[in-house]
C-alpha cells in the first residue's frame, strides 16, 4: 500500500515539474547570479548596453500542471546557475485546445515548451 502512495506522489510531483536544459554557446564561465536578479527581456531593443548570448535554454512542462510563470521561474534559475543576468524570451509554445483535449482523453498529457537565450548584460563594473 505504501508503494502505491509513493508512486502516486512521485507522478504528481513530476507532473508539476518544469524541466530546463542549457546549451552553452561558448566556454566562458561566469559567477552564478541569483535567479531573482535575472531580468526577462521580450525584445533585443529592451536591452540597454553591451551584451552577449551565452546559452540557449529550453524549458518544458506539462501544460495541465504548470503555468508560464513557473516555466519562466525555472528558466531564470537555470540562467542564474550559468552566470546569465538576463533572458531574452524567444518563444513559448502552448499546446492547442485540441492537443490538450486529446492529451486528456489519451492520458498522454500535453507539453508547454519554451526557448530562451541566456544573456550576459555588461554594466560599467563588468569586464569582458
Amino acid at each position: 500500500m505504501k508503494k502505491e502512495y509513493s508512486a502516486i506522489f512521485a507522478l504528481l510531483f513530476l507532473a508539476g515539474c518544469v524541466f530546463t536544459q542549457a546549451t552553452m554557446l561558448d566556454g566562458t564561465a561566469y559567477l552564478p547570479v541569483d535567479a531573482e536578479d535575472v531580468v526577462l527581456y521580450l525584445d533585443e531593443a529592451d536591452i540597454y548596453g553591451d551584451w552577449e548570448r551565452i546559452a540557449i535554454i529550453h524549458a518544458q512542462g506539462d501544460a495541465t500542471w504548470t503555468r508560464e510563470s513557473k516555466m519562466l521561474k525555472a528558466a531564470r534559475k537555470r540562467a542564474g546557475k550559468i552566470g546569465a543576468n538576463g533572458i531574452l524570451i524567444e518563444d513559448i509554445n502552448e499546446p492547442s485546445a485540441g492537443a490538450q483535449i486529446a492529451g486528456e482523453i489519451l492520458e498522454t498529457g500535453s507539453t508547454r515548451r519554451g526557448r530562451m537565450i541566456a544573456i550576459r548584460v555588461f554594466g560599467p563594473m563588468d569586464s569582458y
